[in-house]
């Protein structure tokens, strides 16, 4: 799986912003000195954040970042699309570009598969799950499959098939 830092510290700091703005506004400077995160790339991350609609800004003294919704209203991987991080298990690029110079390879379905897995379970949990450190396998409610799938992917043919045509 690819998830980079940058879905893995847009999580972090939003974690830290759920469980420290009942207070009030957050400050960047704060959240960057808690979770060990550059001030300027939070900065980047938060401007995403905002965009989305996870986040609202207060301007002037006392300001800084609060939650736009409840936190049990933001899953997780709202989070991470939001600053455009992908949950990304194949190495293909795209629907005509294989991982195999032109072609799937024979594990394709496979990997695929485990990422839709991955954001679904990611799409269940909330930031309040993370805040009260309530995520546990036994007691996770996924959501229903058929809001994960979707159609098939075509078929790559090989480079040498699609010649003989």
């Amino acid at each position: 799986m690819r998830l980079t830092s940058k879905g893995r510290y847009a999580v972090s700091a939003m974690v830290d912003l759920a469980k420290n703005s009942d207070v009030g506004p957050v400050t960047l400077a704060s959240i960057s000195e808690r979770q060990f995160i550059s001030l300027s790339y939070l900065e980047q991350l938060f401007r995403r954040l905002r965009e989305e609609g996870l986040v609202t800004s207060v301007r002037g003294p006392g300001g800084g970042y609060k939650l736009a919704r409840l936190a049990d209203e933001i899953a997780i991987s709202d989070v991470i699309t939001a600053v455009n991080e992908s949950i990304r298990t194949t190495k293909c690029e795209d629907a005509d570009r294989g991982c195999h110079q032109g072609s799937r390879c024979d594990t394709h379905q496979l990997w695929n598969s485990l990422g839709r897995y991955i954001y679904r379970f990611l799409d269940s949990i909330t930031l309040a799950d993370v805040c009260e450190r309530n995520i546990s396998l036994d007691t996770l409610q996924l959501a229903p499959v058929e809001n994960y799938i979707t159609e098939p992917e075509p078929i790559v043919m090989e480079r040498a098939s699609a010649a003989l045509s």
